[in-house]
């Protein structure tokens, strides 16, 4: 796999070295069994799959190639890189300028952009309708579109889809930049529609056995829906793609419930001409990492800790899967912990943060999970394991600890 050349400052000397052991050791990545790093009253269970996958290296890649290529121009991001704080700040301390926020709110309007200004395309993508507005300013972004190549898999499969007749069903959270520009880009060549979850998807297998009305239907999906859908015509074909951050388990568990509504209404033999197998758009690094925590959580720990970006929908669904098995702490940096063993930490579910006191259980031998999302630097990782280790009392020397773990695998 293509290496990236990315800035040090993400880098780190334990976390990164563990990686390297890994991925020497299972180069065909079979192994999902996490690093166990025992550091006397203390011992972490770390993922086998986190932190930054290929489309957030090839963005932050093209992203300080950008900088480095055009001294003296402007440069402007269409909105955050990545879902990951520290990125996006040391990108605006080198004079990147955000020309929407994460909901697509505008900063800078269009009007104050000129052709020689440098914009660049986040990993996520953008839609149809920013792409020709850039177009008519006569912006050229090729040269840095850092759109993840997985995204646009999505989208090729979501246009031949189309082309085929088919309706294209997106599992995603309709706010998301991602799930916003893979909608904008399906509804050229398809009708679509997006759901969040099961629950709606159910709503859609409703109208397709005719449970529940057109009108009904048409509320529930408003906004969600492309110009002109029509349920009553465009639900006889459709194929499933995802966002790419969402539970890959969830997006197969949505397909296969919709495959078997097309079998319940058309029957087995003709399901082919009804329901089209999108499995191959599955995003391998969401899986990768899904797949890490479900073995992370076989192991026995006392705690996790998670950390990213707090609008991280991938983060968030790896701290989904972890609080079901165990006290999980979703935190965005070290700085989040104290000396005194509190922990501010970050609930998705409502977007609030909470303090906990005294979070580290007291036993003789603690044992800890720790993971983080794929927008997360390896070196953010390691600053919460340092400040965690703070937190005991006679730790090992993590040079040590390292060497050991070498020397063992």
């Amino acid at each position: 796999m293509k290496k990236f050349a990315i800035p040090l400052i993400y880098r780190s000397n334990l976390i990164s070295r563990i990686k390297k052991i890994r991925e020497m050791s299972d180069p065909r990545k079979k192994d999902y069994s996490p690093t166990l790093l025992d550091f006397g009253p203390v011992d972490f269970l770390i993922a086998r799959h986190f932190g930054f996958c290929y489309g957030v290296e090839n963005a932050i890649e093209i992203s300080y190639r950008a900088i480095e290529e055009n001294t003296g121009k402007r440069i402007f991001l269409l909105s955050e890189m990545i879902h990951n704080p520290e990125v996006n700040g040391d990108l605006l301390d080198r004079g990147v300028r955000f020309i929407c926020d994460t909901k697509g709110n505008q900063i800078i309007g269009w009007n104050e952009l000129e052709k020689n200004d440098i914009v660049i395309i986040p990993a996520f993508g953008t839609t149809v309708e920013i792409q020709r507005k850039l177009d008519e300013i006569g912006i050229t972004t090729l040269k840095y579109d850092t759109t993840c190549p997985f995204v646009e898999k999505v989208w090729n499969r979501a246009a031949s889809l189309g082309k085929n007749g088919f309706t294209v069903i997106v599992h995603g959270k309709h706010k998301h930049e991602e799930t916003r520009a893979t909608f904008s880009h399906s509804k050229e060549d398809a009708p679509t529609v997006i759901v969040r979850n099961i629950d709606e998807a159910a709503i859609l297998g409703k109208c397709i056995l005719g449970e529940i009305s057109v009108d009904e239907f048409m509320e529930f999906f408003k906004n969600r829906i492309s110009p002109d859908f029509n349920p009553s015509v465009h639900l006889d074909k459709v194929g499933v793609v995802n966002q790419t951050t969402m539970l890959a388990t969830e997006t197969e568990a949505i397909a296969e419930y919709l495959r078997n509504i097309m079998i319940l209404k058309y029957g087995a033999g003709k399901i082919k001409e009804h329901f089209a197998d999108t499995r191959d758009t599955l995003c391998y690094a969401t899986h990768d990492n899904q797949r890490a925590t479900v073995s992370l959580l076989g192991q026995n720990a006392d705690i996790a800790v998670v950390v990213g970006g707090y609008n991280s929908s991938n983060t968030s669904h790896i701290v989904e899967l972890c609080e079901e098995v165990l006290p999980t702490y979703f935190i965005s940096g070290s700085d989040k912990i104290t000396d005194y063993g509190s922990i501010r930490h970050y609930n998705f579910h409502n977007s609030t943060e909470r303090e906990t006191k005294d979070f580290i259980p007291v036993k003789d031998k603690v044992r800890i999970i720790l993971t983080s999302g794929a927008s997360c630097p390896d070196a953010v990782v390691e600053e919460v394991l340092k400040k965690l280790l703070g937190l005991f009392k006679g730790t090992r020397a993590i040079n040590e600890v390292a060497d050991e773990y070498e020397r063992n695998k």
